[in-house]
């Protein structure tokens, strides 16, 4: 399960950054979970991430853009934000289910003893 956390991780990243909210549904979606098949996932995420991936796929492609394009330019901002917070949802559920203590979320961790910059109070 740590490959799925590891995807699901990269595309909240890439949900996470700067333009508009369907060119990054679109990368993260492509680039990161377009290869998982609901069936590799824990029972209790199969039917949501069945369902994202159908609104990913909903609309056949035009002019050599691909299903996931398609489906995305028809999606108003909307829904395009509700499949983000899917995927969101699903990564935190992943890391949820994920076994024993040693899957902890891949995040930075910093000393605990030393004081981010941005925390000091400047006189």
């Amino acid at each position: 399960m740590s490959y799925h956390v590891d995807r699901f991780y990269a595309a909240v990243s890439v949900l996470a950054g700067h333009g508009h909210i369907k060119q990054r549904l679109i990368k993260a979606y492509e680039d990161n979970l377009g290869e998982i098949s609901e069936d590799e996932l824990p029972g209790s995420l199969k039917k949501t991430f069945s369902n994202l991936k159908h609104q990913m796929h909903r609309v056949s492609p035009l002019n050599g853009e691909g299903p996931i394009c398609a489906s995305v330019r028809k999606m108003s901002v909307h829904e395009a934000s509700e499949c983000a917070v899917s995927v969101v949802s699903l990564y935190g559920e992943l890391v949820r289910l994920s076994p024993g203590d040693d899957m902890a979320l891949p995040l930075d961790s910093q000393d605990p003893e030393v004081v981010p910059p941005f925390l000091v109070k400047s006189n």
